[in-house]
């Protein structure tokens, strides 16, 4: 046997290697960062491309592209901002799309705690709520759009703990801080399930979608093109889904 056979094939496995690798600078929404970390993991493997991925608040986003942060890629806790940026052209017309429909969640690592209802809020044996800010955060201005249904705004301002992002209000919950909070479905899913604790998935009556937007940005490269297509084939669907979001 030829000690050269093998040449053939280590050639076809280079030529199946992009030529020129690329970086793509990704800002993601805090609520779909883990995720994102997965599909970005798939990206790698399948086009040699890496997302380099920041997380926060989709607000604080928005001003740092405004101000020439050099993002890529934009995926939103909304669908104004990306929108918004397509107006001023800091996106790419005709790119932006809707990724993932989110689910607010009331939570509280405590079992038992939170009953299926969310009647919690009514009974008030809590100290504090946490919270995102709904001038930052899109989840946390679904949250006032539930206390406001509810009537319950107000009267539970006293108690009310603000994170910056919805990252950081899972934080609040997770660390104790506070007693319970409105969180994004997809930060108590896991692998196996679900974190341990207790929770009431918000109906979606109760606040407008909050429909999840993507936008290419005006910096974006031939590689975060290809990261916007690749975040609409079936690999990433599926692992959007097993997050607790929805499609459109």
């Amino acid at each position: 046997m030829n000690r050269l056979n093998w040449i053939p094939s280590l050639l076809l496995g280079l030529l199946a290697i992009p030529a020129a690798a690329e970086e793509v600078r990704v800002a993601v929404a805090s609520n779909f960062a883990a995720p994102m970390e997965k599909i970005a993991a798939e990206f790698a493997r399948d086009t040699g491309h890496k997302a380099v991925i920041s997380s926060g608040a989709t607000g604080k986003f928005y001003a740092q592209i405004r101000n020439g942060a050099p993002f890529e890629v934009l995926l939103s806790a909304d669908d104004a901002t990306p929108a918004k940026l397509e107006q001023e052209g800091l996106g790419v017309a005709g790119s932006r799309f809707t990724y993932a429909i989110g689910r607010l969640v009331l939570w509280s690592p405590k079992p038992g705690y939170v009953d299926p209802q969310g009647e919690v809020l009514k009974k008030g044996d809590f100290r504090h709520l946490a919270v995102a800010n709904p001038k930052l955060a899109p989840y946390g201005r679904a949250a006032q759009e539930v206390l406001e249904k509810k009537v319950l705004w107000q009267p539970l301002q006293p108690r009310l703990v603000l994170g910056e992002n919805i990252a950081q209000t899972w934080q609040f919950v997770a660390s104790g801080n506070a007693d319970l909070g409105f969180v994004a479905l997809s930060q108590i899913k896991t692998e196996g399930g679900e974190l341990p604790g207790s929770s009431w998935i918000v109906p979606q009556t109760l606040h407008a979608p909050i429909r999840q937007d993507a936008v290419l940005l005006a910096k974006g490269k031939a590689a975060a093109e290809q990261l916007m297509k690749y975040l609409k084939s079936d690999k990433a669907a599926t692992i959007i889904r097993r997050y607790g979001y929805e499609l459109p």
